[in-house]
């Protein structure tokens, strides 16, 4: 291969599945690639990680404290329309966003030179959907707006960004990830005082488009960064794909655990606002700080679990992430109910406990996508195209985070519940009795690899 011909390279003449040892000297001592991980490119750590961190953030974070203007809108006479859909609108604008991932990565992957339009197309089709949000007067407005047109340019934007930064980082994936996690989470910590603020003083209308131009001017700061490592030939032709992990068991046991948590991993950081001033009766201020130290707790949480991702075995991790996630559901959350003023303190106190813990274990989940693609790769003996299994990992999440918008809705109209655990002294005994219950069951099957792994060898021990 010829140094010409080297920096045109594209990235399906570097496997996605090889280490940075198997990868040739031609292919990384040429100046015109610049190497992985670390080296001369440490300072990528405070560049490029950190602004496709941040960019993320910016996108997703408005999403994961949508709770805050849901307490809004649910106490103020702003729109129009059923009050009970508008978890609908934080939860589709993330899930929309994550369930166009598999079409958006499969794209990209099979035409690269599509990946450079991505990021402004994206960008314009967001700032009018965050624009046109400000004029909303009716529930599905915000649907549409918010929870619809703004989804399809986060998605036009977060698939390129990933696949960028699928190739700076090979042995350090695993943090990289978790990096990338955590930015949303710490655009998540400050954005619910900010925006609770905004909206008290402001408007919602005012919020909104304050929010638009704050999104413009810092992707347009950012765009000069967003690039790849690996340049794409401007004659390449469309890259033939394999599919072959679509037959492994492991991909799908692995996949069904990622859908199945995603069904109520975002229903707290939605629900804890209201619940916190409706059902406990606290104030609106507490309830901002119980999703600030959600988010807060899951930086942490997500870069540790990528750590450990790059260091164990994935189903291990996973076990780690949804036991705990679990009994601080059924623990801290279910048992935090006061409608007498002297269990104040103790429900602040389990709802404060609630939120560090489930931020950290169930924050944390995404980050074992690292880990995920390296058992594919183990269980796989040809080469694996990791951003297009980190697309389909994302398209999973989207499943289970649009549908947990309208079953969410379902679960408040059911109520308590009825038997042992239904009193009013824990959450259990209240209208988000059933809705705590389901997210606690649904953080337990985000281990079902793990689950799968013994039942399997049980079954076949049973069977000789």
């Amino acid at each position: 291969m010829s140094s010409a011909n080297h920096e045109t390279i594209s990235l399906s003449e570097i496997p996605s599945h090889r280490s940075s040892d198997d990868v040739t000297p031609l292919e990384i001592e040429q100046p015109s690639l610049p190497p992985a991980d670390g080296g001369k490119l440490r300072g990528y750590y405070s560049r490029h990680a950190v602004l496709f961190s941040y960019q993320f953030g910016v996108r997703l974070g408005f999403s994961s404290v949508f709770g805050i203007f849901q307490e809004y809108y649910s106490t103020h006479d702003v729109l129009r329309g059923d009050k009970g859909d508008l978890a609908t609108v934080g939860t589709t604008s993330t899930g929309l966003l994550y369930l166009l991932s598999p079409v958006t990565f499969t794209l990209l992957t099979r035409y690269p030179r599509l990946q450079i339009w991505c990021i402004p197309t994206g960008l314009a089709i967001t700032i009018i959907g965050s624009l046109l949000s400000s004029f909303s007067q009716q529930v599905w407005h915000l649907i549409a707006t918010q929870g619809i047109i703004c989804a399809i340019g986060n998605a036009l934007m977060f698939s390129p960004s990933s696949l960028y930064m699928d190739q700076w980082f090979i042995q350090k994936k695993g943090l990289a990830l978790g990096i990338m996690w955590a930015a949303k989470s710490i655009t998540g910590v400050a954005l619910p005082f900010v925006a609770s603020a905004c909206l008290d003083k402001f408007g919602s209308s005012t919020t909104f488009r304050a929010w638009t131009v704050t999104t413009l001017l810092t992707t347009l700061l950012s765009l000069p960064f967003m690039k790849p490592r690996i340049p794409v030939s401007p004659s390449a032709s469309a890259r033939r794909l394999d599919l072959s992990f679509l037959r492994l068991a492991t991909f799908w046991m692995l996949q069904i655990g990622n859908i199945i948590q995603s069904f109520g991993y975002f229903l707290p950081s939605t629900y804890l606002p209201s619940y916190s001033t409706t059902t406990v009766g606290l104030s609106g201020t507490m309830g901002t700080v119980l999703v600030s130290l959600f988010n807060a707790t899951s930086i942490v949480g997500g870069i540790c679990v990528g750590m450990l991702c790059d260091r164990f075995a994935v189903s291990n991790i996973l076990l780690f992430s949804s036991v705990g996630s679990a009994l601080s559901v059924f623990l801290l959350w279910g048992m935090a109910s006061s409608p007498e003023s002297e269990s104040s303190q103790t429900a602040i106190a389990l709802l404060t406990l609630f939120s560090i813990f489930y931020g950290f274990f169930a924050g944390g989940f995404s980050s074992t996508w690292s880990g995920v693609i390296k058992q594919i790769k183990r269980d796989s003996s040809a080469s694996l195209e990791t951003g297009l299994v980190f697309g389909l990992l994302a398209g999973g999440r989207g499943i289970g985070n649009v549908i947990s918008g309208p079953l969410s809705t379902a679960l408040i109209r059911q109520g308590s519940l009825s038997g042992p655990q239904g009193n009013a002294g824990t959450g259990f005994g209240t209208q988000y009795g059933s809705l705590i219950l389901f997210t606690g069951i649904t953080a337990i099957f985000g281990a079902w690899s793990w689950m799968w792994r013994y039942i399997s060898s049980g079954v076949r021990c049973a069977s000789r």
